[in-house]
C-alpha cells in the first residue's frame, strides 16, 4: 500500500486511535513554539490538523499542506480560523508555495517515509525567509533500530506504512548542505517510555 492510500486509510480514526507518538510530537510543538510569534507560518504534512490549531494561534496566516486528502478533509473539518488555509501538495515533487515567503517552516513525523531528505531541505530553504526557522519533530532513528514504523489497525488488521531509516547525521548533513544552521536538537521521551530509547528527536534550524 501507498503512503498516501494508507494516509487516508488512516484518516478515518487516526484522532481517536491511542497514540503515544502523536501525543507526544503535539507536546513538542507546544513546548519548542509556545510565545514565539510568527507573520507566516507553512506546516508541511498537517495531517488531520493536529498541531495546525496550535499554529494558527502562533502566525498570523498558516499555509497547511499534506498529501492525502483523506487528512486534510478531517483538518479542514476540524479547524476553521480564517488565518489557515489548506492546500495538497505532494512534497517529493517542487513545493507549490513562494519563495522566502515564511517565517517558520514545520515538519512533523512525515520525513520517515520521504527517501530523499536533501530535496525536502533545499525546498524548506527556498520557503524560508532569511533568518526563517525549520522545526522538525520526527521518529527517533533509535526506534527504527528496534522496528518502530508507523502503523495502524482497523478491523483487527495492522497496516504498516513504508518507511525509511535516517540517522541523525544524515539530517544534520542534508541541512548543512542547503546552509540550514542548527539552532537546537532534543529528544524526546514519552511519560509511558520509561527505560525505553528516546521516543522523538527534535531538529530547529535556521536560515
Amino acid at each position: 500500500m501507498s503512503v498516501q492510500n494508507a494516509y487516508d486509510l488512516w484518516s478515518a480514526s487516526y484522532d481517536a486511535d491511542h497514540n503515544l507518538t502523536r501525543d507526544l510530537d503535539h507536546t513538542v510543538m507546544v513546548q519548542m513554539l509556545a510565545g514565539r510569534p510568527f507573520e507566516s507560518i507553512l506546516e508541511v504534512g498537517c495531517g488531520t490538523g493536529k498541531n495546525t490549531g496550535l499554529l494558527a494561534g502562533l502566525g498570523e496566516s498558516v499555509t497547511a499542506v499534506d498529501f492525502s486528502p483523506g487528512m486534510l478533509a478531517k483538518a479542514r473539518a476540524k479547524i476553521t480560523s480564517p488565518s489557515v488555509t489548506f492546500q495538497v501538495a505532494d512534497i517529493t515533487q517542487p513545493w507549490p508555495t513562494p519563495a522566502a515567503a515564511f517565517d517558520l517552516v514545520t515538519c512533523n513525523l512525515i520525513l520517515e517515509h520521504i527517501e530523499d531528505l536533501e530535496f525536502v531541505m533545499g525546498q524548506a530553504r527556498r520557503a524560508l525567509k532569511v533568518g526563517g526557522l525549520l522545526l522538525i519533530s520526527e521518529l527517533h532513528p533509535f526506534r527504527q533500530y528496534l522496528g518502530g514504523q508507523a502503523r495502524f489497525t482497523q478491523d483487527e488488521e495492522t497496516t504498516f506504512i513504508p518507511a525509511y531509516v535516517h540517522h541523525t547525521s544524515e539530517f544534520l548533513q542534508a541541512a548543512r548542505q542547503h546552509g540550514l544552521t542548527l539552532q537546537d536538537l532534543n529528544e524526546w521521551w514519552h511519560a509511558d517510555d520509561e527505560g525505553k530509547p528516546p521516543r522523538l528527536i527534535s531538529f530547529l534550524f535556521q536560515k
